[in-house]
Protein backbone atom coordinates (compact mmCIF):
# COMPACT_ATOMS: atom_id res chain seq x y z
CA UNK A 1 0.00 0.00 0.00
CA UNK A 2 1.20 3.39 -0.22
CA UNK A 3 2.41 5.31 2.30
CA UNK A 4 -0.14 7.25 4.35
CA UNK A 5 -0.23 11.13 5.42
CA UNK A 6 1.15 11.29 9.12
CA UNK A 7 -1.23 13.03 11.33
CA UNK A 8 0.60 16.19 12.68
CA UNK A 9 4.14 18.08 11.77
CA UNK A 10 4.77 19.16 15.66
CA UNK A 11 8.28 18.99 15.45
CA UNK A 12 8.86 20.25 11.93
CA UNK A 13 11.57 22.69 11.28
CA UNK A 14 9.60 25.46 10.45
CA UNK A 15 6.78 25.11 13.23
CA UNK A 16 5.85 28.82 14.65
CA UNK A 17 6.07 30.44 11.66
CA UNK A 18 3.13 32.01 10.17
CA UNK A 19 2.94 33.00 6.65
CA UNK A 20 -0.12 34.90 4.95
CA UNK A 21 -0.74 33.99 1.23
CA UNK A 22 -1.90 36.32 -0.87
CA UNK A 23 -1.15 34.77 -4.45
CA UNK A 24 -2.80 32.20 -6.58
CA UNK A 25 -2.26 29.71 -9.48
CA UNK A 26 1.20 28.19 -9.11
CA UNK A 27 4.45 30.40 -8.21
CA UNK A 28 3.73 31.94 -5.02
CA UNK A 29 1.25 29.12 -3.94
CA UNK A 30 3.95 26.51 -4.76
CA UNK A 31 6.47 28.37 -2.30
CA UNK A 32 3.92 28.85 0.63
CA UNK A 33 3.21 24.71 -0.20
CA UNK A 34 6.72 23.91 0.58
CA UNK A 35 6.73 25.94 3.63
CA UNK A 36 3.30 24.09 4.85
CA UNK A 37 4.71 20.78 4.89
CA UNK A 38 7.69 21.41 6.80
CA UNK A 39 5.62 22.90 10.06
CA UNK A 40 4.50 26.43 8.64
CA UNK A 41 1.08 27.69 9.62
CA UNK A 42 -0.29 28.62 5.98
CA UNK A 43 -3.15 31.23 5.87
CA UNK A 44 -4.56 31.42 2.00
CA UNK A 45 -6.13 34.30 1.11
CA UNK A 46 -8.60 33.76 -1.64
CA UNK A 47 -11.20 35.84 -3.63
CA UNK A 48 -15.00 34.99 -2.45
CA UNK A 49 -17.29 33.18 -5.03
CA UNK A 50 -14.69 31.20 -7.22
CA UNK A 51 -11.53 31.49 -5.53
CA UNK A 52 -8.18 30.49 -6.96
CA UNK A 53 -8.04 29.58 -10.60
CA UNK A 54 -6.25 26.73 -9.67
CA UNK A 55 -9.35 25.02 -8.11
CA UNK A 56 -10.80 25.24 -11.28
CA UNK A 57 -7.64 24.19 -13.52
CA UNK A 58 -7.38 20.59 -15.50
CA UNK A 59 -8.88 17.03 -14.44
CA UNK A 60 -12.36 17.73 -11.35
CA UNK A 61 -13.31 15.65 -9.34
CA UNK A 62 -16.76 16.90 -8.14
CA UNK A 63 -15.80 20.18 -9.30
CA UNK A 64 -12.51 20.53 -7.58
CA UNK A 65 -9.38 20.01 -9.34
CA UNK A 66 -7.22 16.95 -8.15
CA UNK A 67 -4.15 19.59 -8.40
CA UNK A 68 -5.53 21.31 -5.63
CA UNK A 69 -5.28 18.97 -2.90
CA UNK A 70 -1.35 18.60 -3.46
CA UNK A 71 -0.99 22.82 -4.44
CA UNK A 72 -3.06 23.34 -1.14
CA UNK A 73 -2.71 20.74 1.48
CA UNK A 74 -1.55 22.19 4.60
CA UNK A 75 -3.31 25.37 4.40
CA UNK A 76 -5.88 27.41 5.48
CA UNK A 77 -8.99 29.01 3.17
CA UNK A 78 -9.78 32.68 3.89
CA UNK A 79 -12.11 34.46 1.44
CA UNK A 80 -11.22 37.95 1.47
CA UNK A 81 -11.77 40.59 -1.25
CA UNK A 82 -8.97 42.59 -1.31
CA UNK A 83 -10.41 45.56 -3.25
CA UNK A 84 -12.54 46.80 0.15
CA UNK A 85 -10.89 49.54 1.82
CA UNK A 86 -11.97 47.09 5.14
CA UNK A 87 -10.65 44.39 4.04
CA UNK A 88 -7.49 45.81 2.93
CA UNK A 89 -7.22 46.91 6.63
CA UNK A 90 -8.19 43.87 7.74
CA UNK A 91 -4.99 41.85 6.02
CA UNK A 92 -2.71 44.70 6.73
CA UNK A 93 -3.74 43.52 10.69
CA UNK A 94 -2.93 39.89 9.51
CA UNK A 95 -0.01 41.00 7.64
CA UNK A 96 0.87 42.09 11.30
CA UNK A 97 0.65 38.75 12.97
CA UNK A 98 3.08 36.64 9.88
CA UNK A 99 6.31 36.44 9.31
CA UNK A 100 6.17 35.60 6.11
CA UNK A 101 4.24 37.29 3.06
CA UNK A 102 3.89 35.66 -0.07
CA UNK A 103 2.19 37.29 -3.52
CA UNK A 104 2.43 36.74 -7.22
CA UNK A 105 0.16 39.78 -8.40
CA UNK A 106 1.46 42.22 -11.42
CA UNK A 107 3.67 44.79 -9.53
CA UNK A 108 2.19 47.85 -8.32
CA UNK A 109 -0.90 46.12 -6.93
CA UNK A 110 -0.49 45.65 -3.15
CA UNK A 111 0.61 49.12 -3.72
CA UNK A 112 -2.66 50.20 -5.12
CA UNK A 113 -4.54 48.76 -1.91
CA UNK A 114 -1.90 50.29 0.49
CA UNK A 115 -0.43 47.09 1.18
CA UNK A 116 2.95 47.28 -0.55
CA UNK A 117 6.09 46.29 1.00
CA UNK A 118 7.48 49.83 1.59
CA UNK A 119 3.73 50.17 3.97
CA UNK A 120 4.31 47.16 5.82
CA UNK A 121 7.66 47.09 6.27
CA UNK A 122 7.38 50.47 8.06
CA UNK A 123 4.31 49.07 10.23
CA UNK A 124 5.96 45.54 10.96
CA UNK A 125 9.69 45.92 10.52
CA UNK A 126 10.24 41.97 11.18
CA UNK A 127 7.85 40.99 8.44
CA UNK A 128 9.37 39.29 5.52
CA UNK A 129 7.86 39.40 2.09
CA UNK A 130 7.97 36.93 -0.77
CA UNK A 131 7.26 38.85 -3.97
CA UNK A 132 6.92 36.50 -7.35
CA UNK A 133 6.50 38.23 -10.32
CA UNK A 134 7.07 37.68 -14.53
CA UNK A 135 10.19 40.04 -14.56
CA UNK A 136 10.73 41.59 -11.17
CA UNK A 137 9.85 44.65 -9.30
CA UNK A 138 11.89 46.97 -11.05
CA UNK A 139 13.24 47.37 -14.48
CA UNK A 140 11.73 48.20 -18.10
CA UNK A 141 9.16 45.09 -18.44
CA UNK A 142 7.88 45.29 -14.83
CA UNK A 143 4.60 46.38 -15.68
CA UNK A 144 4.17 43.32 -18.72
CA UNK A 145 2.42 40.15 -17.97
CA UNK A 146 4.09 37.37 -17.20
CA UNK A 147 3.09 33.67 -16.93
CA UNK A 148 5.68 30.78 -16.87
CA UNK A 149 5.75 29.68 -20.03
CA UNK A 150 6.84 33.15 -21.59
CA UNK A 151 9.60 32.86 -19.05
CA UNK A 152 10.40 29.74 -20.21
CA UNK A 153 10.88 31.58 -23.10
CA UNK A 154 12.63 34.36 -22.40
CA UNK A 155 15.00 32.74 -19.80
CA UNK A 156 16.25 30.83 -22.61
CA UNK A 157 15.16 27.03 -21.93
CA UNK A 158 12.52 27.23 -24.65
CA UNK A 159 15.18 27.88 -27.14
CA UNK A 160 17.13 24.55 -26.42
CA UNK A 161 13.87 22.41 -26.01
CA UNK A 162 12.88 19.75 -28.70
CA UNK A 163 14.67 18.73 -32.02
CA UNK A 164 17.01 20.66 -34.44
CA UNK A 165 15.03 22.35 -36.70
CA UNK A 166 11.75 21.61 -35.68
CA UNK A 167 9.68 24.31 -33.46
CA UNK A 168 10.40 24.98 -29.87
CA UNK A 169 8.25 22.55 -27.79
CA UNK A 170 7.37 23.08 -24.05
CA UNK A 171 8.73 21.38 -21.33
CA UNK A 172 4.82 19.99 -20.56
CA UNK A 173 4.55 21.11 -16.80
CA UNK A 174 4.62 24.95 -15.74
CA UNK A 175 8.26 24.67 -14.74
CA UNK A 176 9.02 28.47 -14.83
CA UNK A 177 6.53 28.94 -11.84
CA UNK A 178 7.68 25.87 -10.11
CA UNK A 179 11.61 27.15 -9.97
CA UNK A 180 10.53 30.85 -9.85
CA UNK A 181 8.65 29.30 -6.30
CA UNK A 182 11.83 27.08 -5.15
CA UNK A 183 14.18 30.08 -5.91
CA UNK A 184 11.50 31.88 -3.72
CA UNK A 185 11.53 29.50 -0.74
CA UNK A 186 15.18 29.57 -0.70
CA UNK A 187 15.31 33.70 -0.44
CA UNK A 188 12.74 32.76 2.33
CA UNK A 189 14.82 30.65 4.63
CA UNK A 190 17.89 33.53 3.64
CA UNK A 191 15.91 36.47 4.69
CA UNK A 192 14.67 34.42 8.07
CA UNK A 193 18.42 33.56 9.07
CA UNK A 194 19.42 37.41 8.48
CA UNK A 195 16.29 38.48 10.29
CA UNK A 196 17.35 35.99 13.43
CA UNK A 197 20.69 37.81 13.32
CA UNK A 198 19.95 41.38 12.87
CA UNK A 199 15.61 41.62 13.53
CA UNK A 200 14.68 43.16 10.43
CA UNK A 201 12.88 41.25 7.53
CA UNK A 202 13.58 42.15 4.13
CA UNK A 203 12.20 41.97 0.51
CA UNK A 204 12.48 38.95 -1.79
CA UNK A 205 11.99 39.93 -5.74
CA UNK A 206 11.75 36.58 -7.46
CA UNK A 207 11.39 37.30 -11.26
CA UNK A 208 9.94 34.39 -13.27
CA UNK A 209 12.59 34.74 -16.32
CA UNK A 210 15.33 35.38 -14.20
CA UNK A 211 14.06 31.81 -12.28
CA UNK A 212 14.75 29.75 -15.55
CA UNK A 213 17.75 32.17 -17.05
CA UNK A 214 19.57 30.79 -13.31
CA UNK A 215 19.08 27.24 -14.61
CA UNK A 216 20.78 27.84 -17.64
CA UNK A 217 24.31 26.00 -17.03
CA UNK A 218 27.31 27.88 -19.27
CA UNK A 219 24.62 29.05 -21.90
CA UNK A 220 26.12 32.97 -21.35
CA UNK A 221 29.56 32.29 -21.08
CA UNK A 222 30.27 30.04 -23.94
CA UNK A 223 27.78 32.77 -25.54
CA UNK A 224 30.24 35.18 -24.29
CA UNK A 225 33.93 34.03 -25.03
CA UNK A 226 33.01 31.85 -28.03
CA UNK A 227 30.12 33.43 -29.66
CA UNK A 228 28.40 30.15 -29.50
CA UNK A 229 24.77 29.93 -29.38
CA UNK A 230 23.68 27.04 -27.89
CA UNK A 231 20.73 25.42 -30.10
CA UNK A 232 18.28 22.58 -29.46
CA UNK A 233 19.70 18.82 -29.41
CA UNK A 234 16.79 16.82 -28.88
CA UNK A 235 17.44 14.27 -26.37
CA UNK A 236 20.91 14.21 -26.30
CA UNK A 237 23.19 16.44 -24.06
CA UNK A 238 25.40 18.88 -26.13
CA UNK A 239 28.78 18.49 -25.79
CA UNK A 240 28.81 15.61 -23.46
CA UNK A 241 29.31 12.15 -24.90
CA UNK A 242 27.71 9.53 -24.99
CA UNK A 243 24.27 10.79 -23.38
CA UNK A 244 21.03 9.92 -25.12
CA UNK A 245 17.83 7.71 -25.33
CA UNK A 246 18.22 4.73 -27.87
CA UNK A 247 15.50 3.02 -29.37
CA UNK A 248 14.89 -0.83 -27.81
CA UNK A 249 12.24 -3.11 -29.44
CA UNK A 250 9.65 -2.01 -26.98
CA UNK A 251 10.12 1.93 -26.10
CA UNK A 252 13.39 3.86 -25.06
CA UNK A 253 16.16 3.96 -22.95
CA UNK A 254 18.29 6.65 -21.87
CA UNK A 255 21.96 5.74 -21.10
CA UNK A 256 25.02 8.46 -20.06
CA UNK A 257 27.90 6.93 -20.53
CA UNK A 258 29.92 9.95 -20.69
CA UNK A 259 32.63 9.56 -18.40
CA UNK A 260 35.79 7.71 -19.47
CA UNK A 261 35.62 4.45 -17.55
CA UNK A 262 31.67 4.31 -17.74
CA UNK A 263 32.49 4.67 -21.17
CA UNK A 264 34.76 1.87 -21.54
CA UNK A 265 32.51 -0.19 -19.50
CA UNK A 266 29.68 1.02 -21.92
CA UNK A 267 31.31 -0.49 -25.04
CA UNK A 268 32.64 -3.58 -23.34
CA UNK A 269 28.85 -4.09 -22.50
CA UNK A 270 27.62 -3.91 -25.85
CA UNK A 271 30.62 -6.03 -27.75
CA UNK A 272 32.35 -2.65 -28.64
CA UNK A 273 35.66 -3.25 -27.39
CA UNK A 274 37.08 -1.55 -30.20
CA UNK A 275 35.77 1.84 -29.60
CA UNK A 276 36.28 1.30 -25.92
CA UNK A 277 40.01 0.79 -26.46
CA UNK A 278 40.39 3.78 -29.34
CA UNK A 279 42.99 6.59 -27.93
CA UNK A 280 40.74 9.17 -29.94
CA UNK A 281 37.81 8.09 -27.77
CA UNK A 282 39.18 7.82 -24.16
CA UNK A 283 38.26 11.51 -23.38
CA UNK A 284 35.12 13.76 -23.51
CA UNK A 285 36.35 15.87 -26.32
CA UNK A 286 37.38 12.89 -28.84
CA UNK A 287 33.92 11.22 -28.00
CA UNK A 288 32.10 14.69 -28.98
CA UNK A 289 33.84 14.93 -32.39
CA UNK A 290 32.87 11.33 -33.38
CA UNK A 291 29.64 11.06 -31.26
CA UNK A 292 27.59 10.14 -34.42
CA UNK A 293 29.58 6.98 -34.63
CA UNK A 294 29.32 5.98 -30.86
CA UNK A 295 25.39 6.56 -31.26
CA UNK A 296 24.90 4.67 -34.04
CA UNK A 297 26.98 1.64 -32.25
CA UNK A 298 24.72 1.63 -29.13
CA UNK A 299 21.35 2.12 -31.48
CA UNK A 300 22.25 -1.11 -33.08
CA UNK A 301 22.37 -2.54 -30.07
CA UNK A 302 19.82 -2.07 -28.26
CA UNK A 303 17.35 -2.29 -31.69
CA UNK A 304 17.28 -5.58 -30.81
CA UNK A 305 16.78 -6.04 -27.47
CA UNK A 306 13.86 -5.33 -25.14
CA UNK A 307 14.21 -2.28 -22.55
CA UNK A 308 14.36 -5.17 -19.59
CA UNK A 309 17.61 -6.83 -21.52
CA UNK A 310 19.10 -3.15 -21.90
CA UNK A 311 18.89 -2.28 -18.64
CA UNK A 312 19.76 -5.88 -16.93
CA UNK A 313 22.93 -6.02 -19.01
CA UNK A 314 23.75 -1.88 -18.14
CA UNK A 315 23.23 -2.16 -14.86
CA UNK A 316 25.58 -5.09 -14.11
CA UNK A 317 27.81 -3.04 -15.83
CA UNK A 318 27.57 -0.10 -13.94
CA UNK A 319 26.49 2.90 -16.46
CA UNK A 320 23.63 4.74 -15.36
CA UNK A 321 20.48 3.89 -17.69
CA UNK A 322 16.83 3.87 -17.27
CA UNK A 323 13.61 4.07 -18.62
CA UNK A 324 11.91 7.00 -19.54
CA UNK A 325 8.74 7.55 -17.05
CA UNK A 326 5.38 8.00 -17.94
CA UNK A 327 2.64 8.77 -14.51
CA UNK A 328 1.64 5.09 -15.17
CA UNK A 329 5.41 3.76 -14.61
CA UNK A 330 5.49 6.68 -11.47
CA UNK A 331 2.50 4.86 -9.77
CA UNK A 332 3.72 1.60 -10.06
CA UNK A 333 7.16 1.75 -9.13
CA UNK A 334 8.63 0.11 -6.04
CA UNK A 335 11.04 2.62 -5.73
CA UNK A 336 8.83 5.49 -5.51
CA UNK A 337 6.88 3.64 -3.01
CA UNK A 338 10.21 2.42 -0.87
CA UNK A 339 11.06 6.50 -0.68
CA UNK A 340 7.51 7.56 0.22
CA UNK A 341 6.83 9.49 -3.03
CA UNK A 342 3.47 7.56 -3.47
CA UNK A 343 1.02 9.13 0.20
CA UNK A 344 -2.28 8.20 -0.41
CA UNK A 345 -4.39 11.38 0.63
CA UNK A 346 -8.05 10.34 -0.13
CA UNK A 347 -10.51 13.37 -1.51
CA UNK A 348 -12.90 14.65 1.00
CA UNK A 349 -15.44 11.95 -0.15
CA UNK A 350 -13.73 9.25 0.35
CA UNK A 351 -12.15 8.84 -3.33
CA UNK A 352 -8.70 7.62 -2.95
CA UNK A 353 -6.00 9.43 -4.55
CA UNK A 354 -2.34 9.25 -4.48
CA UNK A 355 -0.54 12.59 -4.23
CA UNK A 356 3.72 12.80 -4.21
CA UNK A 357 5.40 12.94 -1.43
CA UNK A 358 7.42 15.67 0.38
CA UNK A 359 11.11 16.88 -0.74
CA UNK A 360 13.95 17.32 0.60
CA UNK A 361 13.98 14.67 2.74
CA UNK A 362 15.25 16.05 6.34
CA UNK A 363 16.78 12.88 8.72
CA UNK A 364 15.21 14.88 12.08
CA UNK A 365 12.46 16.96 11.33
CA UNK A 366 10.87 15.70 8.12
CA UNK A 367 7.94 17.61 6.14
CA UNK A 368 4.51 15.84 6.48
CA UNK A 369 1.07 16.25 5.54
CA UNK A 370 -1.38 17.16 8.26
CA UNK A 371 -4.74 18.49 6.86
CA UNK A 372 -6.22 17.84 3.64
CA UNK A 373 -6.33 20.87 0.53
CA UNK A 374 -9.68 22.94 2.24
CA UNK A 375 -12.85 23.67 1.02
CA UNK A 376 -12.97 27.42 -0.04
CA UNK A 377 -13.19 30.25 2.88
CA UNK A 378 -13.12 26.94 5.22
CA UNK A 379 -11.49 28.87 7.50
CA UNK A 380 -12.68 32.47 7.21
CA UNK A 381 -14.77 32.64 10.73
CA UNK A 382 -11.67 31.17 12.67
CA UNK A 383 -9.02 33.35 11.32
CA UNK A 384 -11.12 36.66 11.47
CA UNK A 385 -12.29 35.51 14.99
CA UNK A 386 -8.79 35.19 16.45
CA UNK A 387 -8.33 38.40 14.50
CA UNK A 388 -10.83 39.79 16.72
CA UNK A 389 -13.38 40.43 14.10
CA UNK A 390 -17.00 40.20 15.67
CA UNK A 391 -19.53 37.93 14.43
CA UNK A 392 -21.50 40.86 13.26
CA UNK A 393 -19.60 42.63 11.49
CA UNK A 394 -18.31 39.50 9.46
CA UNK A 395 -22.39 38.73 8.87
CA UNK A 396 -22.30 42.13 7.56
CA UNK A 397 -19.25 41.66 5.09
CA UNK A 398 -20.86 37.97 4.01
CA UNK A 399 -23.82 39.84 2.93
CA UNK A 400 -22.17 42.52 1.18
CA UNK A 401 -20.17 39.74 -0.27
CA UNK A 402 -16.15 41.22 1.02
CA UNK A 403 -15.86 37.36 2.28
Amino acid sequence: MPDAAPESNASGPLVGLRVLELGQLIAGPFASKMLGEFGAEIIKIEPPGEGDPLRKWRLLHDGTSVWWQVQSRNKKSVTLDLREPEIQDVVRRLAGECDILIENFKPGTLESWGLGWEALHALYPRLIMLRVSGYGQTGPYRDRPGFGVVAEAMGGLRYLSGEPGRTPVRVGVSIGDSLSALHGVIGVLMALRARDRDGVGQMIDVALYESVFNMMESLLPEYSVFGAVREPAGSSLPGIAPTNAYACNDGYVLIAGNGDSIFQRLMQAIGRDDLGSDPALAHNPGRVAQVARIDAAIGDWTASRTQDDVLAVLNAARIPSGRIYSVADIATDPHYRARGMLVEQPLRDGTPCKVPGIVPKLSATPGTITRPAPTLGQDTGEVLADLGVDPKTQARWRALGYI
